[in-house]
């Protein structure tokens, strides 16, 4: 039974092989008698472009005529790989391993396979040689493992790397050649050697904002100043704080509400005592909320200099509105 089975999957893989190389070849070839017309087409507009002197849109094309004519040329060498395996099927199907002078051929389908979308039936033929060969034998050919055997050509060809200057700049002449243009290419010449540091012009310098630097002490001696006469008035929070420890004390409602606290003298001495410390305690938290407060202006002062606000806001007291 097994070697019926054997005689019975080698004649499946035969058939299948030859069905799909077959298919591959007709497809590949009708595809490049429609590319062909498509590359002339696209010359001809590039050929105009140049005419017409828009330079920059040429550039541009011309990228997508190179990736056009890198896909034409694999599809030939693939045509020839695929009418290269197809006359050897027979020995395909006499042997396990993957004979020595078919490797690159088949190793050069197998890579080809996902990147030639237009022709699935490269992906046939690769899950074939998979069943036959095994998955190692794939992956040594996909992922272009040292000894895969893939075509060079076939690997450029294929490349999604942006063709180089030099490239596009031969591309052009060729079609300029082509349709008799008399074209100067010095102006592409310069601009497709430039390097990447001459595109992006080097780091850009900021400019420097002298006047705004020597504006700056001036103005910060101003706002000191201001902060300096302001933080001799008592501000009205710290007020209604002593207001309110007054009202909570019975013994302290004769104490004006002023800066300068004086205590009664008529107070007994253990009461004056409590009353002293009291009133230390409201100096100590009138001044932390005058150095606070102090503190707070001058650094509403110090943001509107550094927006351009007038220094006359900062003279009043008046706070400025940050938005």
């Amino acid at each position: 039974m097994s070697l019926l089975n054997q005689l019975f999957n080698r004649g499946v893989f035969g058939a299948k092989c030859k069905t799909s190389l077959n298919f591959a070849i007709a497809r590949m070839k009708l595809l490049q008698n429609k590319r062909d017309m498509h590359l002339k087409h696209m010359k001809k507009e590039i050929a105009q472009f140049l005419q017409a002197g828009q330079e920059p849109i040429a550039r541009i094309r011309v990228e997508h005529v190179i990736r056009e004519m890198n896909l034409w040329a694999a599809y030939e060498i693939l045509e020839l790989f695929c009418e290269f395996v197809l006359a050897r099927v027979p020995i395909l199907e006499s042997q396990k391993e993957c004979p020595r002078e078919l490797r690159e051929a088949i190793a050069s389908i197998i890579f080809a396979a996902p990147r030639c979308s237009e022709v699935p039936d490269l992906l046939h033929l690769k899950n074939l040689f998979g069943t036959k060969y095994g998955k190692e034998f794939i992956m040594v050919s996909s992922e272009l493992r040292p000894d895969s055997g893939v075509n060079r050509t076939i690997i450029e060809k294929l490349s999604p790397a942006s063709p180089s200057g030099e490239t596009r700049l031969k591309v052009l002449k060729e079609i300029a050649k082509e349709y008799s243009l008399n074209w100067d290419s010095s102006a592409t010449e310069a601009e497709f050697m430039k390097s990447h540091e001459d595109l992006l012009g080097g780091a850009k310098q900021m400019p420097r904002q002298d006047s705004v630097s020597e504006s700056r002490p001036s103005q910060q001696g101003n706002t000191q100043a201001s902060v300096s006469r302001e933080a001799e008035v008592l501000p009205a929070e710290a007020t209604q704080r002593l207001q309110k420890l007054q009202a909570q004390n019975p013994v302290s409602r004769n104490v004006p509400s002023s800066p300068k606290l004086h205590v009664a003298s008529q107070a007994p001495p253990d009461t004056r005592r409590d009353h002293i410390d009291v009133m230390e305690r409201a100096r100590a938290a009138i001044a932390s909320a005058d150095r606070a407060t102090a503190a707070a202006r001058a650094a509403a002062q110090l943001v509107n200099v550094t927006y351009g606000a007038s220094p006359t806001v900062a003279a009043e007291g008046k706070p400025s509105n940050l938005m």
